[in-house]
């Protein structure tokens, strides 16, 4: 048995290195191997399939001999005598073969014209998809080898569903559904109104005049997603700090804003005529630069994520430019929810002396307390002050102590003595 087959391959081999064409005026597609090529043969009105038969008057029979010639030439290329009746045969056939072939009859009438085009049958297409949001997703294709011919898609999606958590059976998939082709041509199919957690069999299939060859891909929307750029990216210099930059952005306008699908962002920024790019990861849609290098623009650029990970992250935007600020650093800093670090110590040229330290209280230590409450601070501070004045009289024995006589209050006593 495995010697038939070995025989039967051998004698494949040999047919094929022959490289005969045989056409044929049937619409029915066409079959032909040219030498050390893969090449298949097409003609196209008059295509062909295993013999190229010239289209004779009715008044004939196809066993009547012609000639066949080369549209253009006039060198014959097969006569009636080749014992082949009306057929063509081409041996090692190649591209140098395609165009236009005659028949005529004995008499020298014309019989008919085929038209030979080669190629490749269809192989299976390269497949690949991309979803921009939950939603919806998109699915890309190119061919593995150029066939050469007239060559055409068929697009459709199916719909798979987990049957349980613990079981690794799928149900059927429901569908097929066809794979709508935006724009109607073009090597790109969309499906709307996909489901987050279901899975999608993808399914293009390759047609030319030889035959089709199918490509199936399996994808679910958490694996494929990939959001647009952000869009609207602006750098701005913040006044009086030589070393900021301040970014925003947007969301991209094809991500729906929904509270339980929120998009996380990566910046990249660096200064001009500097490779490498320093990286954060901003908490909103805007981030404060404190380390750009003074005096130099800053290229600045943004990208975004499923929130929770899922998928991959976009592309990056357009690159936006911004040089930070000249001046000198102003006398209020600007209120907290207008930067997002603290403000560093700038260096400052020719600056004025500190002030020496007051010790009047400040005044503002009482600008946001309560009326009440400045009353209860006076009433302490008298207190504690007729406290402080009566422990310095008694100290001094000028204030009556219950129980002593009043005299005291008239000042100590000097006594004299007499010499």
């Amino acid at each position: 048995g495995g010697e038939r087959q070995e025989l039967k391959k051998e004698r494949k081999a040999r047919a094929g290195s022959q490289g005969a064409l045989k056409a044929s005026k049937r619409n029915l597609g066409s079959i032909a191997n040219a030498a050390r090529s893969r090449w298949r043969a097409v003609a196209w009105s008059d295509l062909c399939l295993t013999s190229c038969l010239c289209p004779l008057s009715p008044h004939l029979t196809s066993r009547d001999p012609v000639s066949w010639f080369r549209d253009g030439e006039p060198k014959l290329l097969q006569g009636p005598d080749s014992g082949l009746g009306h057929e063509l045969v081409l041996a090692q056939a190649d591209s140098t073969d395609e165009g236009t072939y005659i028949c005529r009859t004995l008499d020298g009438a014309l019989g008919g014209t085929v038209t030979l085009q080669l190629g490749y049958p269809p192989a299976r297409p390269v497949v690949s998809c991309q979803a921009a949001d939950y939603e919806n997703f998109s699915c890309t294709w190119s061919p593995s080898q150029i066939s050469g011919l007239p060559t055409r898609y068929l697009t459709s999606y199916r719909k798979k569903t987990v049957l349980g958590a613990d079981s690794q059976r799928r149900s059927p998939s429901t569908g097929p559904w066809p794979c709508p082709q935006d724009p109607l041509g073009a090597a790109r199919c969309v499906v709307h109104g996909a489901e987050f957690w279901s899975q999608y069999r993808i399914n293009v299939t390759e047609v030319n005049p030889l035959g089709a060859s199918t490509r199936l891909l399996d994808v679910s929307l958490q694996s494929i997603l990939r959001p647009d750029p952000p869009q609207g990216l602006r750098v701005e210099s913040v006044p009086g700090y030589p070393r900021r930059l301040r970014a925003s952005w947007t969301y991209p306008a094809s991500w729906p804003r929904q509270p339980h699908f929120l998009l996380k962002f990566r910046l990249q920024y660096r200064p001009a005529q500097h490779p490498a790019w320093s990286t954060v990861e901003p908490a909103g849609l805007e981030e404060v630069i404190t380390d750009a290098v003074a005096g130099l623009p800053h290229a600045v650029r943004v990208s975004a994520r499923d929130f929770l990970d899922a998928g991959t992250w976009s592309t990056w935007s357009p690159e936006a430019w911004g040089t930070p600020s000249t001046g000198t650093v102003p006398k209020e800093i600007p209120a907290w929810g207008q930067l997002h670090t603290q403000p560093e110590v700038e260096p400052q040229v020719d600056s004025p002396a500190p002030p020496r330290p007051s010790l009047q209280p400040h005044p503002r230590l009482l600008d946001h307390r309560d009326s009440v409450e400045q009353v209860a601070v006076l009433v302490s501070l008298g207190i504690l002050s007729f406290l402080g004045l009566v422990a310095g009289a008694l100290a001094l024995g000028l204030c009556p102590v219950p129980g002593m006589p009043t005299s005291c209050q008239q000042g100590p006593r000097v006594s004299r003595s007499s010499p």
